[in-house]
């Protein structure tokens, strides 16, 4: 075993896991108060399923066996069978890359909730995390991921999970949406987010927890996870930067929201490709990330008609997309010696683009036509959107019965926080009262 690489490992899983409660917290600051509650419950109670369904057929359907280079198989329920000490190509435990894989199953299907909250039925959601689970996300691991899948054979470059993750979730999100049709309109055209500050620390925790997701992905305490750590941190950078130049130039203005917007595209844009790219390259990557992604959310978005809440195909989709074909462009020997061509820019030809531009077009038709298909079996049994009084009332109360807000009460309606001072106006006379008496001896 090595040590080094098994610490290593040990950490960066601790550091995905840590990525879902931050998005907890992202997805929770956007929302408006009402569906604080619902938001942040429908991203954390992912952890306890995605976790159970990993341990009982999760791991051997993505990586034992192998049917048609699409699925696994189903010998080891529970992992019964599995020697949890043997060591992996990586000489890791077979544990610990569980353990890491694990977590990436629970934070990918978190990104499609950003695209639902506020409407969707909790009960619908849930199931369909689990079928979706069942049914993309362990035959994606498997065909990108497992030395048997068919993309894998196919010389397929993942590096981090740009399909198997975004593209996933992206196209997820979207399809979602779609189905569930848009949100009740507000009387004002003002974006009401519930805590600014959350944003930014939710941002921060996704961007910490990204080295786990990124150089974790290296599998080991070597030259790649390092190249990936530099491209991860370059690509972040230069895509917050480049939207808040975008806002500046249309929206006159730099803001928070767009800098943290652009941070989560550059890291979603560099994930598929920083084991195999330049530090160049990854800062290419996180200009272009920025530029594709603002041009869906801001203009395209509005004309395809399709209500992502809040953007997660725009961010994750959109982003994973170009991240996923710009690897075709920009890998290297040079980064990877592992890898069988170089990209496009490196003098590799157009073979690696062909790849990364099948690949990626068989992950949106796969993930498309599946997530259809869940929707309408479960629609069968289930209501898929909340009624219109829940969602003009908000989810928090009507599906949880909770408050983000309990020490302090806020009212929304001014007249009522002047019938409450009405009802203690005895008591601030009282405390002015004896002010004045003071001022007066003085």
């Amino acid at each position: 075993m090595d040590v080094a690489s098994t610490v290593f490992m040990f950490l960066a899983s601790i550091l995905v896991l840590f990525m879902t409660p931050g998005l907890a917290f992202f997805y929770g600051g956007l929302v408006s108060r009402k569906n604080v509650v619902n938001t942040m419950l429908s991203v954390f109670f992912i952890t306890g399923i995605a976790i159970l369904l990993w341990i009982l057929v999760g791991y051997s359907l993505s990586f034992e066996g192998d049917y048609y280079g699409i699925i696994g198989n189903l010998h080891h329920v529970f992992m019964n069978g599995i020697n949890l000490n043997a060591l992996t190509t990586y000489k890791i435990p077979t544990s610990i890359y569980s353990i890491f894989e694990m977590f990436f199953a629970i934070i990918s299907p978190a990104l499609f909730v950003g695209a639902v909250v506020g409407r969707i039925k909790f009960k619908f959601l849930a199931f369909f995390i689990i079928l979706w689970s069942l049914f993309i996300y362990y035959p994606m691991v498997h065909m990108v991921w497992s030395s048997n899948g068919f993309l894998a054979k196919l010389g397929t470059l993942d590096f981090a999970g740009g399909t198997v993750v975004h593209i996933n979730a992206g196209i997820t999100a979207f399809v979602l949406s779609a189905f569930l049709g848009r949100r009740i309109k507000r009387n004002s055209t003002v974006k009401h987010h519930y805590n600014l500050p959350w944003i930014l620390l939710g941002t921060t925790i996704l961007w910490i927890g990204w080295y786990g997701f990124n150089a974790g992905s290296a599998f080991g305490l070597n030259n790649v996870a390092m190249q990936a750590t530099i491209t991860t941190t370059v690509s972040a950078a230069a895509s917050m930067v480049a939207w808040m130049i975008l806002d500046i130039i249309f929206v006159k203005k730099p803001q928070l929201i767009g800098a943290c917007t652009g941070t989560l595209c550059g890291l979603v844009g560099i994930t598929p490709a920083a084991g195999y790219v330049t530090v160049f390259g990854a800062f290419v990557i996180g200009i272009c990330a920025t530029c594709v992604s603002y041009l869906f959310v801001n203009y395209l978005k509005a004309k395809i008609g399709i209500d992502d809440a809040l953007d997660a195909f725009g961010c994750h989709g959109v982003s994973g997309i170009l991240g996923s074909i710009m690897t075709g462009l920009f890998a290297t020997k040079d980064v990877n010696a592992s890898i069988a061509n170089n990209g496009l820019f490196y003098g590799g030809g157009i073979k690696l683009l062909g790849i990364q531009l099948f690949a990626t077009l068989i992950t949106i038709l796969f993930v498309a036509i599946l997530t259809s298909i869940i929707i309408l079996f479960l629609k069968m049994f289930m209501q898929m959107r909340v009624d219109h009084k829940s969602e003009v009332l908000g989810l928090d109360r009507t599906e949880h019965g909770e408050d983000a807000d309990y020490t302090v009460e806020i009212s929304d309606n001014l007249d009522e926080r002047k019938r409450d001072m009405y009802i203690h106006s005895d008591e601030f006379k009282g405390q002015f009262a004896q002010l004045n008496s003071h001022s007066h001896l003085k």
